[in-house]
């Protein structure tokens, strides 16, 4: 059986999107291969490897220079994140070399190509991730359950978030929760702050992969508000679960749910984001009496109510992240490397 290494800047302790690819990468080629899981290579067994799937072209630039320099003739993947494609490849020399090694360019939603250089993108293919299909599971009925989950850092934009939250203070029937580390103390800061000013607002800090998923089902809706993103796992685990996804509008976040999704928000901009939340709270409360006549506006101006139309949107998009179409193009992905194909 060939054996297949997967370079990850993040092993299980760090329980971020990384991580989470590559364990699911190991478990859907694993039938067919051997592949081990490696934050550095070269390891022991490193002269046993046939190819090499590295994840994030910075972080992982040394295993991918050190792999090229002693196997050029075997086949390597170079597989990008958000980090990658919209700030690193731009002005970092490793980031740009590893492009350069690499047999294969690996995006993870559709409009990454376009962020290559185009003499690479003939190499570049995108391979959707996927996660398992869940039922959606009861949610309020007095208030709308929104939630945001990524750790605290500025690619993820949590000031978004706390800002929003401040301008619905007002708003009992909007709740939101935050989950995530702080990995940024300030922003941990930040949230402590929004919490004391916005009480409808809740940070979870970290929570096991388990609960996340169940609270994501519980949710009328996820907001996802990234300043940069490659392809984020939580997108596709809401859409999955039957809940609806409001973000901003970045390519990352557009390759996942289509140029005509209806709930997008500018980058940064906390009002817009606030205002589709009520909206959401329209939709959710649009057979209640307090709220009939706003609701009745909003199908005025908008057409039918706002979550109907993004639950419609995303059940669209959930075919793309299965299981079973991700383990096809890995596959295929893994045929071409072992093979020498470009």
């Amino acid at each position: 059986m060939p054996q297949l290494v997967i370079v990850t800047p993040a092993l299980r302790d760090a329980n971020n999107g990384n991580w989470q690819t590559a364990r699911r990468w190991q478990h859907l080629l694993q039938d067919r291969y051997y592949v081990r899981l490696v934050k550095q290579w070269p390891t022991s067994l490193a002269c046993a490897d046939s190819a090499m799937i590295a994840l994030h072209a910075r972080r992982s630039a040394e295993s991918i220079a050190a792999w090229a320099r002693a196997y050029p003739d075997r086949g390597l993947a170079v597989v990008l994140t958000g980090t990658d494609l919209y700030r690193d490849i731009a002005v970092d020399a490793a980031a740009q070399a590893s492009l350069e090694h690499a047999r294969h360019i690996v995006v993870l939603q559709e409009l990454g190509p376009q962020a290559l250089p185009e003499r690479l993108r003939s190499k570049c293919r995108v391979i959707y991730q996927s996660t398992t299909a869940r039922k959606a599971l009861d949610k309020p009925v007095r208030t709308l359950r929104a939630v945001m989950v990524g750790h605290l850092r500025d690619e993820k934009s949590p000031d978004t978030l706390f800002a929003a939250a401040r301008l619905l203070a007002d708003q009992p029937h909007i709740r939101i929760d935050h989950i995530g580390e702080a990995l940024d103390p300030a922003l941990g800061l930040a949230a402590q702050a929004t919490m004391a000013a916005a009480p409808n607002y809740r940070w979870l800090g970290g929570l096991p992969h388990e609960e996340v998923r169940r609270r994501i089902q519980r949710a009328h809706v996820l907001v996802h508000c990234s300043r940069m993103e490659g392809g984020a796992h939580v997108i596709m685990e809401a859409v999955a679960s039957g809940t609806p996804v409001i973000a901003s509008r970045i390519d990352g976040n557009v390759g996942m749910l289509g140029a005509d999704y209806g709930g997008y928000f500018p980058p940064g901009d906390a009002a817009a984001l606030a205002a589709l939340l009520r909206r959401c709270v329209e939709s959710s409360r649009r057979d209640a009496e307090s709220y009939r006549r706003d609701a009745e506006r909003w199908r005025r101006q908008h057409g039918d109510d706002l979550l109907a139309t993004l639950a419609r949107q995303c059940a669209a998009r959930a075919p793309l992240f299965t299981a079973d179409a991700e383990r096809a193009a890995l596959r295929r992905l893994a045929g071409d490397l072992l093979a020498g194909r470009k």
